[in-house]
C-alpha cells in the first residue's frame, strides 16, 4: 500500500512541484529533490528490488547525474533541472532511462519553441501584472526545463517497470 501511494501520489506531487517551482522562480529547491531521493528510498524499504534491479537505478541515476552535470556546464540546462533528471531516472532505472529521456526532450524542445514564439509578442496588460510571467517572456531568461523533465516522467510514468512492479506487490 506504501508502495502505490508513493508512486501514484507523492512522485506526482514531488513532480507537479518542481514543475510549478521552474515555472515560476527558474528554480527548483533542493528539498524536492531530496523528497525524491527520500522516497525512493522509501520505496526500496518497502518493496525491495532484487539487488541487481536495484544496481540498474542506481546506475540509471548516475548516468543521469553525468548527464545533466554535462549539459549545465555546458550552459545549456540549470543546475536544478540537472539534479532533478538524476532523480527522476533513478526513480525510472536503466530499463526506461532513454524513453524518458527521449521524451522528455520532446516536451523540452516543445517548450522552446513555444516560449521563443511567445516572447515575440508583447504580454496582453492583464498579464503582464504578473512577475513569474514578465520572467517566463523575457527573452533574456533561460527555458524552464523542469517543466519539460516533469512532463516526460508523467508520459512515461504509467508505462514503468517500476509503475508495474509497485503497483503489483
Amino acid at each position: 500500500m506504501i508502495a502505490q501511494a508513493l508512486i501514484m501520489f507523492v512522485l506526482p506531487a514531488l513532480l507537479l512541484a518542481a514543475a510549478a517551482w521552474d515555472i515560476a522562480s527558474f528554480t527548483i529547491p533542493n528539498f524536492l529533490q531530496l523528497g525524491l531521493l527520500a522516497a525512493f528510498a522509501l520505496l526500496m524499504i518497502v518493496h525491495p528490488l532484487g539487488l541487481g534491479d536495484f544496481g540498474m537505478h542506481l546506475l540509471a541515476g548516475f548516468i543521469g547525474l553525468v548527464a545533466g552535470f554535462t549539459l549545465f556546464a555546458l550552459g545549456y540546462i540549470g543546475g536544478g533541472d540537472a539534479k532533478l533528471f538524476a532523480c527522476i531516472a533513478l526513480w525510472f532505472g536503466i530499463n526506461d532511462l532513454l524513453l524518458f529521456t527521449l521524451i522528455a526532450s520532446v516536451f523540452g524542445g516543445a517548450l522552446t519553441l513555444g516560449l521563443l514564439a511567445m516572447r515575440n509578442f508583447p504580454l496582453p496588460a492583464l498579464l503582464a501584472s504578473q512577475n513569474w510571467l514578465l520572467r517566463l517572456h523575457d527573452d533574456r531568461e533561460g527555458i524552464p526545463y523542469g517543466a519539460a523533465l516533469a512532463a516526460g516522467a508523467f508520459f512515461v510514468l504509467s508505462q514503468a517497470e517500476i509503475f508495474r512492479v509497485a503497483l503489483a506487490g
